[in-house]
């Protein structure tokens, strides 16, 4: 029997009460790709980490081509042939491609960079397996997608054998995607294996040869990829059957918030150029595009964190000026941010303090300056339950909990308070499919009980199943509204490509 390139036997790990890895147990062939799949908080991360040696296991062992791999010693597990591709990408914007690369490859007594050896390897690898980008580029200056080939290239240099990827598709397009899996299944075909991380049911059909499903810490499914279905994976995955809700019709009700010809202005160009919409209470408001088109920017303006070079904006009926994160929130909106993990919460803050943290102002949570601990803890603690909240508890740090955990943390803050707009982008980013399904439901409920929704979302479906209208942005120009019921992918997404309606049908549909 031949022996696999990775052995994974019997792992488990724990965080306090946090049961995080259950006698975990799997192999990973030659040339194999490999989709571990699992809800938010199943375990998944924290067993790659532990191959890779940023945790160390309780008990357990790994092994790479049958020899034993030292525990917690990241530089044991490159020198073994393991590539990590993070989520949350570990490269500096200001360098260029080659010395990203070359970052941590060469001992620091070193008296001078042997660059040119470098730049001929670098550009063997990237021919080889088809990663081109400009290795003279910043990296700064590069797409996401270019960014994570600049990842995936930096394992390659190191040798990497077994390339580990976490939630490789999270920022990038559809496109984009499917670019990424071509490539990794002409790795696996160059002998390369892989085991990539995911929430995304389509994706894992499409790339997987395997199937891993993980749920509470455990092990609870191996499939060949031709044997199972979207249905059978995302019910394995939850321990019940998921079904998205459905968006009900519904009249909307008066405009809450107007913007008129609004223009911003950063480092000398304009992100945002002429945007006008309304948004009425009772509706969901659909902004889609391509990243990087200015739906970050609309973003930070509507929530406190940005300002206009010129255009109107009314809220409630009032022209208002530049608005800050304190007058945002008093006026009742809600924000979840694009970046759960830079502007969403702070990981070293208990879960209760994150929850109340955009609140001190409130008297329900302060009084003269002070916040009142008990307040915090309970307003957290029904978070906590009402939102599903896995893996801590009110007094637990942020930072252990899983992204699409620390993502139902921040929606639970927001709605529990009621708002009369929630500013909702990318909603649910990285979340598995129960996950989305619980906040697609919690949206369209804030829906129903009045409350005015923003939605900037990439995701074409999430759109469609929920916004009422739809607009979409490119190049920092948002295109006339379209009604949800007349709207289809294609007419979508050649919306999303600059091409739309004459202005009478944007003026009619306003």
């Amino acid at each position: 029997m031949t022996t696999p390139v990775l052995d994974i036997a019997h792992v488990s790990k724990r965080f306090g009460d946090n049961l995080a890895n259950d006698d975990i147990s799997l192999t990973l062939a030659k040339g194999e790709i490999v989709a571990l799949l699992g809800e938010n908080g199943a375990g998944k991360t924290t067993l790659m980490s532990i191959l890779f040696g940023h945790y160390v296991a309780d008990a357990g062992t790994v092994r790479i081509d049958g020899e034993l791999l030292a525990p917690g010693k990241p530089r044991e597990a490159i020198r073994s042939g393991i590539g990590m591709v993070h989520q949350h990408f570990s490269l500096a914007p200001n360098l260029t491609v080659l010395e990203n690369v070359m970052t941590g490859t060469q001992p620091l007594w070193a008296l001078k960079s042997d660059t040119g050896a470098a730049r001929r390897k670098l550009a063997v690898i990237s021919e080889r397996f088809g990663l081109k980008v400009d290795i003279d580029a910043r990296l700064g200056d590069l797409s996401v997608g270019e960014q994570q080939r600049v990842e995936i290239l930096k394992a390659l240099y190191n040798d990497a054998r077994i390339l580990v990827l976490d939630e490789p598709t999270a920022v990038l397009t559809n496109i984009e995607a499917e670019r990424l899996f071509s490539t990794l299944k002409e790795m696996a075909r160059l002998g390369l294996s892989l085991i990539f991380i995911s929430h995304k049911l389509d994706e894992v059909m499409a790339a997987a040869d395997r199937i891993v499903v993980l749920r509470g810490g455990k092990l609870v499914a191996e499939r060949r990829a031709g044997d199972t279905s979207k249905a059978e994976l995302a019910e394995l995955m939850v321990g019940r059957r998921v079904a998205r809700p459905v968006r009900e019709a519904s009249t909307p009700g008066e405009i809450v918030l107007e913007a008129a010809n609004i223009t911003v202005r950063n480092a000398g160009v304009d992100r945002l150029k002429q945007v006008s919409f309304r948004l009425r209470a009772g509706e969901v408001l659909g902004i889609i595009g391509v990243s990087g088109n200015g739906q970050a920017t609309l973003a930070h303006l509507l929530s406190g964190t940005g300002k206009r070079a010129s255009g109107d904006l009314l809220l409630f009926g009032r022209p208002v000026g530049d608005l800050g994160v304190a007058e945002v929130v008093a006026a009742g909106i809600g924000r979840i941010p694009e970046d759960r993990n830079h502007e969403g919460a702070i990981g070293e803050m208990a879960l209760w303090e994150n929850a109340v943290l955009e609140r001190i102002a409130d008297p329900a949570f302060a009084r003269n300056g002070v916040v009142d601990r008990k307040a915090g803890m309970t307003f957290a603690a029904g978070i906590i339950e009402e939102f599903d909240v896995r893996g801590g508890s009110p007094t637990s740090r942020t930072r252990l909990l899983s992204g699409g955990n620390m993502q139902k943390l921040i929606l639970g803050r927001n709605l529990k308070t009621r708002p009369k707009i929630l500013i909702a982008a990318q909603p649910a980013r990285g979340l598995d499919e129960g996950a989305v399904a619980a906040v697609h439901e919690r949206i369209l409920e804030a829906r129903r009980a009045g409350t005015a929704i923003l939605l900037i979302s990439e995701d074409l479906d999430e759109v469609m199943a929920l916004a009422d209208r739809i607009q979409a942005i490119v190049g920092g120009r948002l295109s006339p509204p379209v009604e949800a019921g007349t709207a289809d992918a294609r007419r979508l997404g050649l919306m999303m490509a600059g091409a739309w309606q004459d202005d009478s049908e944007a003026r009619h549909a306003v």
